[in-house]
C-alpha cells in the first residue's frame, strides 16, 4: 500500500472563528482524500461514499429511540493557522470488487498527528466505468 501526501495550507476563508484550520475542512478532506486513494487504484468513477468516520459508529438509546452516533474525524490537535502546513497521507486498505476502505492521518509542520479519520466507499457499479485503467495499475503477476 503505497500512500498518497498532500500539504495544504490554511486560508482565511477555511478559518474558524478562533482563527484556526476549521474542523469541517479537515472533514472534507477525508472524503476528497479517500476518493483519491480509490482513485490511485485506477476506477474513474470512484463509487458511492457508505461511511465516513473517525471512529466506529455505533448506536445509543436516545430520546427518540436509537440515535447513531460516531464522529466524522477524530481530532487531536489544532489544524493549524494561515501560514502552517497541514499534510495528509491516505491509503487505500483494502480495495475489492464491492467495497473499498480507506483511512487518512493529518500531521503538522511538527510532524505531530491533528486527526485521522476513514472512509468507505461502495465500488461495485463503478467497476463497469469505460474510463477505468485498473489493469494497467495493477501489479504484473510473474
Amino acid at each position: 500500500m503505497n500512500p498518497i501526501s498532500e500539504a495544504y495550507n490554511p486560508s482565511t476563508p477555511k478559518q474558524n472563528r478562533l482563527g484556526i484550520l476549521h474542523g469541517g475542512t479537515i472533514a472534507s478532506m477525508v472524503d476528497l482524500g479517500g476518493s483519491l486513494a480509490v482513485a490511485s487504484k485506477g476506477l474513474f468513477s470512484t463509487g458511492v461514499s457508505t461511511d465516513l468516520s473517525g471512529e466506529k459508529s455505533h448506536f445509543v438509546p436516545g430520546r427518540n429511540g436509537s440515535e447513531l452516533i460516531g464522529p466524522v474525524v477524530t481530532y487531536l490537535n489544532s489544524g493549524g493557522k494561515i501560514g502552517d502546513t497541514l499534510r495528509a497521507e491516505v491509503t487505500c486498505d483494502k480495495f475489492g470488487k464491492t467495497m473499498a476502505y480507506t483511512s487518512i492521518r493529518f500531521m503538522n509542520g511538527k510532524d505531530e498527528l491533528i486527526a485521522r479519520g476513514s472512509h468507505t466507499k461502495y465500488v461495485a457499479l463503478a467497476w463497469n466505468d469505460p474510463k477505468n485503467i485498473v489493469e494497467e495499475l495493477s501489479p504484473k503477476k510473474p
